[in-house]
């Protein structure tokens, strides 16, 4: 039994003369409907940009691009929780469209494409690489941050409808403290902490897998019971793979209650998440 979901999507260019027709690929957004998927990638910065078009205003295509990406999140937030929605018989270009118009203007969608896929999200990052990012020089510098893990898993909890119940959350002592930004309470506090890995080095990998040990360490005699949820991004690179599985160790060495979670395992999470959450309200009786 196969799990393929058809999905659409459109490239965004960026034509910086429209009488010349010279474009680049700066954006791609994508619709799985039987997923209740829609999103976009967009880049974030303008340097290769402004090397091919030098009078290019690198400020208003960062703001166009921040547009567009919060406007796709908030199409996901309305599929998710299933309110009315924009066009959608056109599949990506009826939200597309709604974002961005079809004129003449510098920021322009290519002809819709098509296809079957597993995972909507996988297929967004890889069509992204494809259009966007196939001939960018890659930078040393981190190529993930934890925002970028948390897109995933906030996905799926959006899906499944759970997503409203998380709200920030501190865990303190008295002289230290650490806020969580997702954060539900059913006994103790189930808090979410995306971690991403996608570093440029080992020695950054365990860095950072020592200050969480750190900040965990501080705040383990709190006076409220907390369990932590590590959604954790890999790296990229093979050769990091042994520096990240020691980072997940030195986690472990904390002594405050915790789960590791891959991205792979971000739709499992969230489904037994979404279980105790709506266990919880049956019983609460506000389900």
């Amino acid at each position: 039994m196969s799990n393929k979901t058809a999905y659409t999507y459109t490239v965004l260019r960026y034509v910086h003369d429209i009488a010349t027709g010279e474009f680049l690929n700066v954006g791609v957004a994508l619709l799985a409907p039987e997923r209740h998927y829609v999103s976009a990638l967009c880049r974030t910065t303008y340097g290769r940009l402004r090397e091919v078009f030098p009078s290019l205003d690198g400020e208003s295509f960062r703001a166009a691009m921040r547009h567009v990406t919060h406007e796709f999140e908030r199409f996901q937030k309305e599929l998710a929780e299933e309110l009315p929605l924009k066009q959608t018989s056109n599949g990506i270009m009826g939200y597309a469209h709604a974002v961005l118009g079809a004129d003449d203007s510098s920021l322009q969608w290519s002809p819709m494409g098509s296809g079957l896929c597993n995972d909507p999200w996988l297929t967004l990052e890889q069509l992204y690489e494809r259009f966007v990012m196939a001939n960018e020089p890659r930078s040393p510098a981190h190529r993930r941050h934890d925002e970028d893990v948390w897109k995933r898993f906030s996905l799926e909890l959006q899906q499944r409808q759970v997503l409203r119940h998380f709200a920030k959350k501190t865990i303190a002592v008295d002289d230290d403290q650490i806020e969580f930004k997702h954060a539900w309470k059913n006994g103790v506090w189930h808090c979410l902490a995306p971690v991403s890995f996608d570093l440029a080095s080992a020695d950054s990998i365990r860095e950072k897998a020592h200050k969480w040990l750190g900040q965990l360490t501080s705040v383990s005699k709190a006076s409220e019971d907390f369990k932590l949820y590590f959604l954790v991004g890999e790296p990229a690179l093979p050769e990091l793979r042994p520096a990240f599985e020691s980072a997940i160790s030195i986690l472990g060495k904390s002594t405050v209650e915790q789960e590791v979670v891959p991205e792979s395992e971000a739709g499992a999470l969230s489904e037994r998440l979404a279980a105790e959450v709506h266990a919880h309200e049956k019983s609460a009786g506000t389900g």
